[in-house]
């Protein structure tokens, strides 16, 4: 019988392991989005810095030409 109980709580351990796992898998996967989502608003912010720079060539341009 004693080994018995060793074993059940050997296997609630290794369950417990197990659950832990999968809560750091879960946990890693959402760092992970949140990492790519950080990435994409980066990238955004670049292209609209980009647009504003470009329309700031265009208005200097269109005032050397325009006097």
């Amino acid at each position: 019988m004693g080994t018995e109980r060793e074993g059940k709580r050997r296997n609630k351990r290794e369950g417990k392991g197990e659950k832990e796992k999968e809560r750091e898998m879960r946990m890693k996967k959402e760092e992970a989005k949140e990492e790519e989502e950080e990435e994409r608003e980066k990238e955004k912010e670049k292209e609209k810095e980009k647009e504003k720079e470009k329309e700031k060539e265009k208005e200097k341009e269109e005032k050397e030409n325009g006097f």
